[in-house]
């Protein structure tokens, strides 16, 4: 039986994790769909490409100039590093725009954020439409339904301290519950 299309995942080494705010990933990388063996893919725009289009157009080693499912893997999934999965078919970005994926400060979760021509950070549509709002010589070019903000997935077992991982999220979530209750 055929397993389902692996997903593009993005390995952050451990000297990005105290970046700040640029982009935290250090390596794209794409799981054969085949052998199941991760290979790095040498450009972001490439991996954008390849995640654009993974339902329609599956991920194989022989893709890749002179490779194949019989050599050995580039990279192995494991602690070494934080693991993040990223969602497929996600759109490339729009022109003159970046897409960043930045992991927060407690390693729990990522933040999207497309980088604007204009150099201005959007975190939203909301911000891409006020964008569009303030700029509308970009309204021809540029679509507030071009933007994806979906949210990668952090492999909480490659987190090196996970239990104090699982700790501060909790913490997080039990806040927002009194949050809420509050204010009933």
């Amino acid at each position: 039986m055929a397993s389902p299309p692996p997903i593009p995942a993005t390995p952050a080494p451990s000297s990005q994790r105290k970046r700040g705010r640029r982009e935290s990933v250090g390596l794209f990388a794409i799981q054969c769909c085949d052998c199941q063996k991760w290979r790095t893919v040498p450009t972001k725009d490439e991996f954008e490409t390849i995640r654009e289009n993974l339902t329609e157009d599956p991920w194989f080693c022989s893709k890749r100039p002179n490779c194949s499912c019989e050599d050995p893997a580039d990279i192995e999934y494991d602690n070494s590093r934080i693991w993040v999965i990223d969602r497929p078919n996600i759109p490339k970005p729009p022109p003159e725009t970046e897409r960043l994926a930045i992991i927060r400060r407690d390693l729990t979760a990522m933040d999207i954020c497309y980088v604007l021509p204009n150099g201005q950070r959007a975190k939203s549509m909301a911000d891409v439409q006020k964008f569009l709002d303030a700029n509308p010589e970009y309204k021809d070019s540029l679509s507030v339904e071009s933007f994806n903000f979906t949210l990668p997935k952090v492999v909480e077992e490659t987190v090196s301290g996970g239990s104090a991982w699982r700790t501060n999220k909790q913490a997080k979530n039990q806040g927002k519950i009194n949050a809420s209750s509050s204010k009933k």
